[in-house]
């Protein structure tokens, strides 16, 4: 064999072993890539989870802030928004519910049996509902029934008792927050009642004359075995206040970094309002909070004028439903001590065709489906920036969603009632002030 021709035969086994060397490192390199890559995702998998929460309490707070695009785009700045309907109870007032029932269980006013009484619109009622049974509790709503009827269908599937009652003046004895009063009082009253009849009888039956008399049978929309009432309160009661104060506040510095220039909020309560603004100036009094009012509430006067009236009223002319407006849960022509507590710098007007309008822009932009009251702080939003000018980061909450809003905020033929049919492209709808 010639020379040139074995050289030329080592050359290529040469080759080829080479070649074979490089798939085979390839391949290798390859899968222990992979390898490397699944242990990374297991890993970083790993450290993301989180612990179990402790129940159903343990997964209220802590909720998204997220950047509300359609809005920030608009205006120049950066309109974020607190996710509360991602709380378990759907709402803001799963906070509140908490705060309310283990101050009071702390303090003894309430004991586990007893039962949580509270007059609402609907969101804290239904907070409360959800929350109470955690504890060990229930709970007895007094609603108006001019409220959505889905709320009180909300309530009683969770197992409150509910009462439908007619809107009148917070003055007149029948209002729903003094009925529901009267009824934590009432439960306290039977629990007195029957400590005395169980001193009086052994058991369940006395023996008078050889006869056994059964005992008599309460007449009471409480069982009797409940251990008494307590009424929650929320608009005076200032665990409202710190159930924001200690929670929203401080989750809303955090996740904005402490880069934050404003805050809007509308008030019922005045709750959320009054313990954010306080945190967030206490963390840096640069930082703006602001009031968005509903029509028929008297807020924005008293802010902006320092005196509690609504236009109408100061025309001599009182509604005979102060809450004139189509929102739910915000509005009020009293200044309770929760809003007492917050501090502001201005307050802005919001009209009920703002806020229908800014849901269905929303719903169509965003893709966030919102209540009544979550659009009328998106208006307010939007006027703080049009007031401070681009740049501003302003923050407000998304309280819950149109879920609990189906058969009047998001009822075309309700709003084609008041002439409130939704029409807008853009945010042309937005008045200026």
């Amino acid at each position: 064999m010639a020379p040139g021709t074995v050289t030329a035969r080592a050359t290529g086994a040469i080759i080829a072993a080479i070649s074979v060397s490089m798939v085979l490192f390839s391949y290798l390199l390859r899968k222990r890539h992979s390898k490397d890559h699944s242990r990374k995702n297991t890993k970083s998998f790993s450290v993301s989870k989180k612990c179990p929460t402790n129940g159903l309490v343990g997964a209220i707070g802590n909720t998204p802030l997220i950047r509300i695009n359609s809005l920030s785009e608009a205006t120049g700045c950066e309109i974020l928004g607190k996710c509360e309907f991602l709380n378990p109870g759907g709402s803001v007032k799963d906070r509140v519910a908490v705060k309310i029932i283990e101050e009071a269980l702390e303090s003894g006013k309430l004991v586990e049996g007893g039962v949580v009484t509270e007059g609402s619109a609907g969101s804290t009622a239904i907070s409360l509902a959800t929350v109470a049974p955690a504890y060990g509790c229930k709970c007895h709503v007094v609603i108006p029934d001019d409220a959505a009827i889905e709320k009180s269908q909300i309530l009683e599937a969770l197992g409150a008792h509910v009462e439908r009652v007619r809107p009148v003046s917070i003055t007149h004895r029948d209002h729903f927050v003094n009925i529901a009063r009267r009824r934590a009082a009432e439960a306290n009253e039977l629990v007195l009642k029957n400590k005395k009849e169980e001193q009086l009888f052994v058991g369940d039956k006395e023996q008078i004359n050889g006869h056994i008399h059964e005992r008599e049978t309460q007449d009471s929309s409480f069982s009797s075995n409940c251990k008494g009432g307590f009424f929650a309160d929320q608009f005076e009661n200032l665990a409202n206040y710190r159930a924001h104060y200690e929670g929203t506040g401080p989750e809303i510095w955090e996740q904005t970094g402490g880069c934050i220039d404003a805050f809007i909020a509308a008030a019922g309560t005045g709750g959320t309002v009054a313990g954010v603004s306080n945190f967030l100036q206490e963390k840096n009094p640069n930082v703006r909070c602001f009031l968005i009012d509903p029509p028929g509430s008297g807020l924005f006067n008293k802010v902006t004028r320092g005196v509690m009236y609504t236009k109408e009223e100061a025309e001599g002319r009182r509604l005979k439903n102060p809450f004139d407006t189509i929102t739910e849960g915000i509005g009020i022509n009293r200044l309770t001590q929760n809003f007492l507590m917050a501090k502001l710098d201005g307050a802005f007007r919001g009209t009920d065709r703002e806020a229908v309008e800014m849901s269905r822009y929303l719903l169509k932009n965003d893709g966030l489906f919102l209540g009544s009251s979550s659009a009328m702080n998106c208006v307010g939003a939007v006027k703080v920036a049009q007031s401070i000018g681009p740049g501003n980061t302003i923050v407000t909450i998304l309280c819950d969603t149109g879920m609990r809003h189906l058969s009047k905020f998001f009822s075309a033929e309700y709003l084609s009632q008041y002439d409130l049919t939704p029409k807008a492209t853009g945010l042309e709808f937005l008045e200026s002030r």
